[in-house]
């Protein structure tokens, strides 16, 4: 959590624009949404845009701050910030019609952790409602030859190098470990695929749509 307070006002420079993948999804979804793990908000805006009633939740109150600016900016309010606990989402069962996790499973430390934050994400997923999941790539061009010596691994540190000092914990999922992971928690899989975001040879982030 610290470390992502060190860097919520570099992140909120460099994360100006929602990811295609999430307006896609976005599109579908109407009634209450959540974005867990949401940072500087850059997907609330267009969740705001087609839902109700949109949460806003991560565990960072500086990324939470940032996240109140850019909403303020936009004269958005269907739009509630709840600092909270990916693994214990502070909200009842069947609640949601829609959820994005984007980019912030991959942050949780421990593959018993992991599995309890996908099991909150049906937990509090109304039936028939759908969730869109991202995660980094194990095998992307960045980290590539360190997996390929070391292939049972999966964790990582990352510095931030943008401004302030910090070092983030990653999780790289190979695709069968994702699609493992989300349906052991008892998710079932509509489609999974994967996107070069910064990498030019090999995918860097996995995508899966999932309901109950």
């Amino acid at each position: 959590m610290e470390e992502w307070d060190k860097i919520a006002k570099d992140f909120d420079a460099t994360r100006r624009f929602p990811w295609k993948e999430c307006k896609t999804f976005l599109n579908r979804i109407h009634g209450k949404c959540v974005d867990i793990g949401c940072g500087n908000g850059r997907h609330l805006i267009p969740a705001a845009e087609k839902c109700d009633m949109v949460v806003g939740l991560d565990i960072s109150i500086k990324m939470l701050e940032m996240a109140h600016q850019n909403m303020e900016k936009k004269g958005i309010e269907n739009v509630m910030l709840v600092r909270g606990d990916a693994c214990h989402l502070p909200f009842p069962d069947n609640f949601f019609d829609g959820i994005l996790f984007i980019a912030a499973l991959h942050n949780i430390k421990g593959k018993k952790e992991r599995k309890k934050a996908l099991e909150e994400v049906r937990r509090v997923l109304k039936p028939g409602g759908r969730a869109l999941i991202s995660v980094w790539a194990k095998w992307q061009d960045r980290w590539r030859k360190y997996f390929l010596l070391h292939p049972l691994k999966g964790d990582i540190y990352v510095p931030w190098r943008r401004g302030a000092e910090a070092i983030r914990f990653y999780h790289l999922y190979s695709m069968r470990e994702f699609k493992g992971d989300i349906r052991k928690a008892g998710l079932k899989i509509e489609r999974a695929w994967s996107v070069k975001k910064a990498s030019k040879k090999y995918p860097d982030n996995h995508f899966a749509v999932v309901r109950k």
